[in-house]
């Protein structure tokens, strides 16, 4: 019998080279996940300064009791309640889906890790532990504003002075982001979900995982990809001629935010009793222009002149051009002002895109994660 020595040899590379080349592709994808974690440390330890404290794997465990109270649950990961050793109640934010190089991870810790603010929820420590990575915040024990403004069952309802005490908060909250650090934060993703709630109903802007620094100079910013739930997103995200990206795409996002608080509804609803009504922003405009009151059950004058002062905020917000969008420091002066005082904008514009997204409420960032709960 003739060996076929060449075929021999071929078989015998193939035979013994598999296991090389399935060693190889591991060692790989040790590599990618190690340079993750590598970063991670790398941005950790060039920021030795942050006031947060690191707390081991093992601690955050102790201060869960094991992972056994959940509060929520999101594409970001799980929220669990926990108690320090001081007695304080927080919450731990556990990220099971991280963007590439743990980007998510370090966008949070790098904004509220550096700042402090009555409307901005307080970041009082994280963990690092390879691919576990927890966030620890304080409780609020009120949840979420998403559930207060959309009423679901085992809530009561917010009166219109307290409304507007928690928007006023918001816009403080968003205000003291672009203005009152030493580099502004753009967060990206303001929205009822994101908006939480202490026991005293104080509001506190939270998630910063979309957010992004930038020099307190620098008027337009660049993006690789739209960010932001969709329905409260600035078309300037979407349509590049009307306009750069900046701190008004933030603003954009508060007055629909804003205009929802005040009309205790969703701005699309496609199933509202008549037509011209399932975009709230252009019917309340068409109300207001036209001289009709807008209609509230049981509603005290001060309380309908609250709620008027809240729409006519929102509809200088969502104005479609950034430049006719007011800073968020109008903002708050404008709330705080009298109503008697306020200019109806112009009409605010929906394109036939923007109609289709707004219902959806869906969740965009630049690997299109979702990321709702109602603790964060």
């Amino acid at each position: 019998m003739t060996i076929n020595w060449g075929v021999l040899h071929a078989a015998a590379k193939m035979i013994l080279g598999t296991p090389f080349v399935i060693a190889f592709l591991i060692y790989k994808w040790k590599r990618r996940h190690l340079s993750m974690y590598d970063v991670v440390e790398e941005f950790l330890q060039s920021h030795n300064n942050l006031v947060p404290i690191r707390y081991s794997y093992s601690e955050i465990r102790k201060i869960t009791k094991n992972f056994k109270d959940k509060l929520g649950e999101g594409g970001y990961g799980t929220v669990f309640k926990g108690t320090l050793r001081s007695g304080r109640h927080v919450a731990i934010k556990m990220l099971s889906k991280s963007k590439a190089n743990g980007e998510d991870f370090i966008s949070e810790v790098a904004t509220i890790g550096r700042i402090h603010h009555v409307n901005v929820v307080q970041l009082i420590g994280f963990c690092v532990k390879r691919s576990k990575r927890a966030l620890v915040y304080e409780l609020m024990p009120n949840g979420s504003l998403n559930k207060f403004i959309f009423l679901s069952e085992e809530c009561t309802l917010l009166s219109y002075n307290q409304m507007y005490d928690i928007a006023l908060g918001v816009a403080r909250g968003i205000e003291y982001l672009h203005q009152g650090c030493d580099m502004q934060i753009l967060h990206f993703d303001i929205k009822p979900h994101n908006i939480l709630l202490d026991e005293n109903f104080t509001p506190k802007v939270s998630d910063f995982g979309l957010a992004k620094l930038y020099p307190v100079n620098k008027n337009i910013v660049s993006l690789t990809a739209a960010r932001g739930t969709l329905g409260y997103m600035a078309p300037e995200l979407f349509y590049k001629n009307i306009g750069g990206v900046s701190y008004k795409a933030d603003v954009y996002s508060f007055g629909m935010l804003l205009m929802e608080m005040a009309g205790r509804r969703k701005n699309l609803n496609a199933f509202a009793e008549h037509s011209s009504q399932i975009y709230f922003p252009t019917w309340v405009y068409d109300q207001l222009h036209d001289g009709n009151d807008i209609e509230m059950e049981n509603a005290t004058e001060e309380e309908k002149k609250i709620s008027k002062k809240m729409i006519i905020v929102a509809l200088w917000c969502i104005q479609m051009k950034p430049s006719d969008r007011p800073s968020m420091n109008k903002v708050v002066h404008m709330l705080e002002g009298e109503v008697e005082c306020l200019q109806m904008p112009s009409k605010p514009f929906l394109s036939s895109l923007e109609s289709t997204m707004t219902n959806g409420g869906e969740n965009l960032n630049e690997s299109n994660e979702s990321s709702q709960s109602s603790q964060f």
